[in-house]
């Protein structure tokens, strides 16, 4: 039998309530947005996670997202229907994208945490049409049942107390990866780091050991080890839109640059590929980070 699980909410008379429930990784937080009337952010242990607006699931709140929602918009023509595999589901906001931007798209979705995709199910349902599939499991063990080939693109934003497991950070797994890959399909991460950088550089050589093409969007204060942040990876063999996610990059509310070629070989700095036999989690962010 399952564990029983209560949810509390709270809120004032006639406001949408905040909803907090245990999951598997935590306590979870659904806080809604008093300036959109159906829209939520999720929070485990007090770290966001994911924003949704259910009245409309192609607006991106954290700028992290809306870089890789510039890679979902560019992997193919405009309004294409894709093949898309999240690793890491939150609230499904980027599967909820896809769906929006790119009707009867099909995606899988894996997510480990089964109690959060159960609260996130009963209080942010999906629609109903969208061709999204939600497997609760490891996100490796989740990649290897994908067939060969069938992905236009795969998004990892694999979280485990604010640390990217180790064991979704080396050579191996991007093996996984292309074998998932259509000839030709795109990769893209979201990695956090900060100063000294030394984890988003061993993942910009995993990466250039298994891909031909790959370029970083981030925070320029990020990549200069200013502050700890989020940094967008996107890898593939065939070459990448660079002067358009330059652009939207830039764009963006907080705007974003793009590191490609030898700018990004010379911000490797001599990192080396991360093995299975190597790998450890991502560095955890300082408290400061959700203050």
């Amino acid at each position: 039998m399952g564990k029983s699980r209560s949810s509390t909410r709270r809120g004032g008379a006639g406001a949408p309530e905040a909803v907090v429930e245990a999951v598997d990784g935590g306590l979870a937080e659904l806080i809604p947005d008093r300036e959109r009337a159906r829209a939520w952010t999720l929070l485990i242990d007090g770290a966001p996670q994911s924003y949704v607006d259910l009245d409309d699931p192609a607006y991106l709140s954290f700028e992290y997202q809306r870089r890789l929602g510039h890679v979902i918009d560019l992997v193919a023509p405009a309004g294409k229907p894709i093949h898309a595999v999240h690793l890491g589901g939150g609230a499904l906001t980027l599967a909820r994208y896809v769906a929006a931007t790119r009707p009867r798209s099909t995606q899988q979705v894996v997510e480990f945490d089964a109690a959060l995709v159960q609260l996130v199910r009963r209080e942010l349902p999906l629609d109903p049409n969208a061709r999204i599939r939600v497997r609760s499991t490891d996100a490796r063990a989740g990649l290897a049942k994908v067939p060969d080939g069938w992905a236009d693109l795969v998004v990892a934003d694999v979280f485990s107390g604010a640390r990217t497991p180790a064991h979704l950070t080396s050579t191996e797994f991007l093996d996984e990866v292309r074998r998932a890959l259509k000839p030709g399909g795109c990769y893209a991460a979201n990695l956090a780091d900060g100063p000294p950088l030394a984890h988003l550089r061993g993942q910009i050589a995993t990466v250039a050991a298994r891909f031909a093409e790959r370029a970083l969007i981030a925070d320029p204060t990020v990549l200069r080890g200013k502050r700890f942040g989020n940094a967008v990876l996107v890898a593939s063999d065939h070459p990448l839109p660079l002067a358009e996610l330059t652009r939207r990059a830039a764009s963006d509310p907080h705007p974003g640059r793009v590191q490609h070629g030898r700018e990004l070989t010379d911000f490797t700095g001599g990192a080396v590929p991360v093995t299975d036999a190597a790998a450890v989690a991502s560095p955890a962010p300082p408290p400061s980070v959700f203050r």
